[in-house]
Order: structure tokens, then sequence, then C-alpha cells
């Protein structure tokens, strides 16, 4: 009886180290790749290129900028690597629609859409409109200095800021 006890309490043990393990490694490797970085003139108007490089989908759960404000408008472009994506301060313009502008909560990042392969595919001239790419269009009333990203992926939740110079 004292045998299968140690036993059981091993197997409980390793299995912690283990899923303690994954935690670690998933925390400390994020799977959303932050590439490009672009906005207006005035900084009113930001996008934030993002891919994800997870065997897993990416939720995102909030975007906010500078001190944790939430922006007047932030939508998710849904757009290939060949189109790119679009700087704008109205959504709802016609050149706007074409780069796939959706609400945040309607979208998960898909495994394997990591910006620098998808960069690779445009460079060898292998890129197609069916490589999509990502990017986080935040729309605000003042100067954005700093974008705040918080997503799920595989149950745990992360956080990036991206700062604008």
């Amino acid at each position: 009886m004292e045998k299968l006890k140690k036993k059981i309490w091993s197997s409980v043990l390793f299995l912690a180290i283990i899923i303690g393990g994954v935690y670690f490694f998933l925390k400390f490797n994020s799977p959303l790749e932050i590439g490009i970085l672009a906005s207006s003139e005035d900084n009113k108007s930001v996008v934030v290129g993002i891919g994800n490089k997870g065997f897993r989908e990416v939720k995102i759960l909030d975007v906010s900028v500078n001190n944790n404000e939430e922006p007047v408008k932030t939508k998710l472009q849904v757009s290939s690597a060949l189109e790119g994506f679009i700087i704008t301060d109205d959504y709802n313009n016609e050149e706007a629609k074409k780069y796939g502008l959706m609400n945040i909560d309607d979208v998960a990042i898909k495994a394997g859409t990591s910006l620098s392969y998808n960069f690779e595919k445009l460079n060898d001239v292998t890129a197609s409109k069916n490589d999509e790419i990502y990017g986080i269009s935040v729309i605000h009333y003042e100067e954005i200095n700093k974008v705040h990203i918080s997503y799920r992926f595989l149950g745990i939740s992360f956080n990036d800021t991206v700062t604008f110079n």
C-alpha cells in the first residue's frame, strides 16, 4: 500500500512538473508575432501587423492605447500578403472595405500565419491571395504612443505592448 501511495505522488509530481514546464515555455515563447507598425501622419490611426507562429488559434481579447485608454475604434484587418494593410480613419469608406476590416471579437488569428513566413513568400514571389495576414487597426482621438494587446492561447492569457515613436 505504501508503494502505491509513493507511485501516485510521484506521478502527480511528474505531471505537475510537465504542466508547469509547458505553461512557462508558452509564457516565455509568445505565439503572437508582431511585425509591421504603420501610422497616419498625426499618429491618431495606427496598424499593428500580427501573425500566429503557434499551432492553435490565438484570440484577441482586448486592445487599449497609451495609458490603457479605450480607443475610439478598433478593427482587425484580415487581408492577403499581396494586398497588405490600409491606414485609415474611416472604416466605412469603399477603399477600406477591400481590406477585410472586421470586429476583433469575430475573428481568431489562424495558426501558421507568421508574418516572417509571409514576408519570405513575398520575397520568393510565391505569395498568393490565400496567404492571410492580420493587422490590428486602431483609431483614437489623440496621438497613439502605445498599443496594448491582450490575447489568449491554449487558455493562457498574454499581454504585449507596442510602442510608436
